[in-house]
């Protein structure tokens, strides 16, 4: 059984209110599918209350933390020093807006530049992934451990598809492309923090994605890493935060996979 630090217990009290609130609003979201004007505003609302929420719990029980979030940006903390909050109350927000049920609330303390704790709540299966450093990754009170293939042709990958607006379509076209003959599915599930969870679980044995925000990835980082697990950048160096670009999953399937996305980037594009 886990000895939870007091940190850990006022994260699962914040995700866990914050959670409420979302599972009500997307009982409601599901109704409002039927209606003309469609749920896009009210989803906004409801991803707003949610941050709220973690905000009012997070800085009640740590009054001098600072705050990055992604509606409301970066708040600082009372001095330099001090530990800040990375905070996502929703993701997976399209899933949310389509009333598709799988969404998280990733919520990770960042302390001089390192993820020292981290929290993927997914309120609707009411699953806490959770992790400290050098303490383990847990979901709920059972410890977990990445999976522990080594062949990619047995592996199961996760990763985002760029959409309309974003990503760059083309790099990660030739990376699906270098990746789908090598493994037995990709999977494309609509919510990175989940995502990561899951590799830390081992229900995933690896993950790739690019271009994505650290609010959707810092907590997921600590899990597969607590979890025993390796993640990198597409360079392969621990810059994941700054440049929004990841590949996780065991010592073996992370190597292999990093390698796949490096050497598909380094490839001249197609022309005629």
């Amino acid at each position: 059984m886990p000895i939870r630090s007091a940190l850990i217990t006022v994260m699962d009290r914040a995700v866990r209110k914050a959670g409420s609130s979302l599972r009500r609003d997307f009982g409601e979201v599901e109704q409002l599918q039927v209606s003309k004007k469609g749920p896009a505003d009210f989803v906004s609302n409801a991803d707003r209350k949610a941050e709220r929420v973690l905000f009012e719990e997070l800085s009640r029980a740590r009054p001098d933390f600072g705050f990055l979030m992604e509606e409301e940006g970066e708040q600082a903390g009372s001095s330099p020093d001090m530990p800040r909050w990375i905070v996502d109350p929703l993701d997976g927000t399209t899933n949310f807006l389509h009333g598709i049920p799988h969404y998280a609330i990733s919520v990770a303390l960042e302390d001089h530049g390192e993820i020292v704790a981290g929290m993927v709540y997914q309120p609707l299966t009411d699953e806490t992934f959770w992790a400290e450093k050098n303490k383990g990754a847990w979901l709920g009170e059972r410890r977990l451990r990445v999976s522990g293939r080594t062949d990619l042709a047995q592996s199961v990958i996760a990763t985002g598809i760029p959409f309309h607006g974003h990503g760059n379509h083309d790099s990660f076209s030739a990376i699906l492309a270098a990746v789908m003959p090598q493994v037995a599915g990709v999977r494309r599930f609509g919510a990175a923090a989940l995502d990561l969870a899951y590799v830390a679980a081992g229900r995933f044995d690896g993950f790739w994605d690019a271009g994505l925000q650290p609010w959707d990835i810092a907590a997921g980082i600590l899990l597969v890493r607590e979890a025993g697990g390796f993640v990198s950048d597409f360079k392969g160096g621990d810059k994941m935060l700054a440049s929004g670009d990841v590949v996780a999953g065991n010592s073996h399937i992370q190597s292999r996979l990093h390698k796949l996305v490096a050497q598909s980037l380094k490839k001249p594009p197609v022309i005629g």
